[in-house]
């Protein structure tokens, strides 16, 4: 099963909750990145590109079970970076599992085959391989041959070992309906894995490769065109029905930015993990602190083709937990793939976008600096 019965339980229950004491603001799932440091450099990413002395830096197992607390998520994803890079990977898992959290560990799996004897298989744990599309697809869109053949060869083994493997799959416009449904078919039939994670890309101004990233437009067309596959409704992906309806176009949905919350190494990242403009040093002051109205896709500049699913997975869950019905009807008629598509959100009074990542960096590095500097003094 994609989602564990046990997940889909709390998940619900949790959302249920919030409802019923009126909490309109909630996170569904914290992004936890222990590190920016990974054993890759792909062309689409928007994360690694800090100098050194920040890749190096590391959440302590304290730091991150303290996010995990503060957050109050029910579930905890955790990208980087490659976070089996981390020393303490084991205890921090370990500390959420406790907390009786959905640990989903993000990984490229280059590392994963030689330390899954380090884990324990339980539901609360799912490791989540990076797969962009079959083995030419994915060694180009990480720009390192080999790579899918050793995420493939620890898939298989996490798989005998018991433990539960999702595959996150990023799109982008190079890859055709044809390939995309061939690549679910082979993580669904072949592999067997729990589910699938996928999403379109989200063009990070600081990515290398600006050209193929897909737009609203184009993402809609290209998920219609997957789904009117044969086949396509034996596909386990581990996202709500709705979401991949609002992925082919008929959900007219707004971003909820913050769903899914990110703590990484400068503090509580505002607004959300794909924007990086500014931090807050509490949980608590990033939902009281940042102008959630300035954000999503009709407000913002950046937001404009963003359709990813940290954004728009929460509102789809939210939907579906408010009207189980119309999910329920798309799950067993499957995603609609014909007709016209629900309305777009208009762009024409979205504010310019803001590019302050270079400030934004310089000083929040020298603010680390300073303070290391200081504790030093303190401890001689």
């Amino acid at each position: 099963m994609a989602v564990p019965v046990i997940q889909q339980v709390r998940v619900g229950a949790y959302i249920m909750g919030k409802k019923l004491r009126g909490v309109e603001k909630y996170p569904l799932v914290l992004m936890l990145e222990p590190l920016f440091r990974c054993n890759l450099a792909c062309p689409g990413c928007g994360k690694i590109d800090y100098e050194d002395d920040i890749l190096n830096k590391r959440l302590s197992v304290e730091e991150c079970l303290k996010a995990v607390d503060d957050c109050g998520a029910p579930i905890v994803s955790i990208p980087g970076g490659e976070p089996l890079i981390h020393k303490e990977i084991v205890q921090i898992v370990e500390g959420i599992v406790a907390r009786k959290k959905f640990v989903y560990l993000c990984t490229n799996a280059l590392l994963l085959e030689k330390n899954l004897s380090k884990f324990t298989p339980t539901p609360y744990l799912t490791f989540s391989v990076h797969l962009d599309g079959m083995e030419a697809h994915h060694d180009k869109a990480v720009a390192q041959p080999g790579t899918f053949k050793r995420a493939v060869s620890a898939i298989r083994k996490a798989k005998a070992m018991g433990f539960r493997v999702n595959v996150n799959c990023t799109l982008f416009d190079q890859m055709s309906a044809t390939e995309a449904a061939e690549f679910f078919d082979f993580c669904t039939h072949d592999l067997g894995v729990e589910g699938i994670t996928v999403s379109p890309g989200y063009a990070y101004e600081r990515a290398p490769d600006q050209e193929h990233f897909l737009s609203r437009k184009k993402t809609k067309q290209l998920f219609r065109d997957v789904f009117k596959h044969e086949g396509a409704k034996k596909w386990r992906f581990s996202q709500s029905t709705l979401f991949l309806d609002f992925l082919a176009g008929n959900q007219s949905y707004k971003c909820t930015p913050w769903g899914n919350p990110t703590r990484n190494i400068f503090g509580w990242q505002k607004p959300c993990y794909l924007l990086n403009e500014g931090y807050a040093d509490t949980f608590q002051e990033l939902m009281d602190s940042v102008e959630w109205d300035k954000y999503g896709t009709g407000n913002y500049e950046k937001c404009a083709d963003c359709m990813v699913h940290c954004g728009y997975e929460p509102t789809a869950v939210t939907d579906t937990v408010s009207h189980p019905l119309k999910a329920l009807r798309v799950f067993l008629k499957g995603v609609n793939t014909e007709g016209e598509m629900a309305p777009e959100i208009n762009l024409d009074n979205q504010r310019p976008a803001e590019f302050v990542f270079e400030g934004l960096v310089k000083t929040l590095s020298q603010k680390m600096a300073e303070k290391e500097a200081a504790e030093g003094e303190k401890a001689a």
